[in-house]
């Protein structure tokens, strides 16, 4: 598997994270999956590390299709880190998808680590 996720309750964060090739099932059944978890709450931030990503292979109708699925509230802290310029575009386009939805979350793309725990109100990595 080459998208996974893990709830971190005591924090109020889901960090997902990728590696590889991702593709649009993979996200779309890890999206499913959370949802459906005992543990998940919509209210809850994000942290997406795609940093280990190297392409995804979905069309940018099923990108747009699971930027636009209802998984976290408007007020949830969806942090994406990337680093190849490819994978950061796909996460920009998610960015803007997702801000131009019925459901508009907060994202923010970063290419660091640092930043994106920043910006979550986080110091470091909760241990999993």
């Amino acid at each position: 598997m080459s998208f996974s996720y893990v709830v971190c309750k005591e924090e109020r964060l889901v960090i997902s994270s990728g590696s590889g090739c991702v593709t649009w099932s993979e996200i779309k059944n890890r999206q499913d999956e959370a949802k459906a978890d005992a543990n998940f709450d919509p209210e809850f931030n994000q942290l997406v590390d795609l940093r280990a990503v190297t392409r995804f292979e979905m069309s940018s109708e099923q990108a747009r299709v699971l930027a636009r699925r209802m998984i976290f509230s408007f007020t949830s802290k969806r942090a994406f880190i990337a680093a190849d310029p490819s994978v950061f575009g796909m996460a920009n386009m998610w960015e803007i998808v997702t801000e131009l939805s019925d459901n508009p979350s907060q994202i923010r793309v970063f290419s660091d680590l640092q930043s994106a725990l920043k910006w979550l109100g986080l110091e470091r990595l909760p241990e999993k």
